[in-house]
């Protein structure tokens, strides 16, 4: 293996990973230096301090918009097939999260898309790929991913719920008292079993309020239902999770066991 490929491996595993000390601290920096530029994206938001400090503001965000324009050139430098980071998920997240601050450069009136540097945000669920928090989100997905089919026929009978009683509403309410449609009805309806409660349309009849107080109820009790649902599978995801930080350099695949020597997916070598 000659020098060049041997750096950029090295890169790769300070870039992608975590299970180094390098890597680690690779992850806390672009942790801090993220959470930075939202604090900076939401501060300045603030008329008064951004009068006050608006040039501080100014020079964190262009320093802060450098350093991540580095982080992604290096990225696409150190992966084997970099189209297939540049049009991931996370590649499209960190181009668009660096691209405002360079538009309000040469477009008039484009500081309003600098907001999209919120997005940065996003990022922080890369970042927080180092070994402790790896496994509870592993347990987390798993569970989410076995207990959809539950949430899905559970979101179901609520949609049929909130239509039903929305429906049955408009009949017993009607225009006169700001039921104008069934889909004004169905709005009340979700917002009531939500436990929302706008309070925008309310029942003025017996009938309505009876209806209404009997879907504050039902409201209650299916809050706990995804709750019980969603609980029961990290309990029983929470053996089978993995603490293994390992990303392919070919397809960026990061599932991987931990004694694993090849990727389970395209089959390189892993470092």
């Amino acid at each position: 293996m000659d020098s060049r490929s041997s750096f950029r491996k090295r890169l790769h595993e300070i870039i992608f990973e975590a299970d180094t000390p390098m890597g680690k601290a690779f992850d806390i920096v672009l942790l801090i230096a993220i959470l930075l530029s939202v604090v900076v994206v939401i501060l300045s938001s603030e008329s008064a301090l951004s009068v006050k400090y608006g040039d501080l503001f100014y020079y964190i965000e262009w320093v802060l918009t450098i350093l991540f324009t580095v982080e992604y050139f290096l990225r696409i430098y150190t992966v084997d097939k970099p189209f297939r980071y540049i049009f991931s998920f996370f590649g499209i997240i960190d181009f668009v999260a660096i691209v405002p601050t360079y538009l309000a450069i040469f477009l008039t009136g484009s500081h309003v898309l600098v907001i999209i540097r919120v997005l940065r945000m996003l990022r922080v669920f890369r970042v927080l790929k180092l070994a402790r928090y790896v496994k509870a989100a592993d347990t987390l997905t798993s569970a989410l991913k076995n207990s959809r089919a539950k949430i899905i026929v559970f979101l179901e009978a609520v949609v049929a719920i909130v239509i039903i009683v929305g429906s049955l509403m408009y009949i017993v309410e009607g225009p006169e008292h700001g039921f104008t449609s069934i889909l004004v009805s169905i709005y009340w309806a979700i917002v009531t079993i939500t436990t929302v409660g706008y309070g925008d349309i309310a029942p003025q009849t017996v009938l309505g309020q009876s209806i209404a107080a009997l879907l504050m109820i039902v409201g209650y009790a299916i809050i706990a239902v995804p709750t019980g649902i969603i609980t029961a599978e990290v309990y029983s995801s929470n053996k089978k999770s993995h603490s293994n930080t390992q990303v392919c350099q070919s397809c960026l695949f990061d599932q991987h066991d931990d004694d694993a020597v090849y990727c389970k997916k395209c089959g390189a070598k892993l470092d």
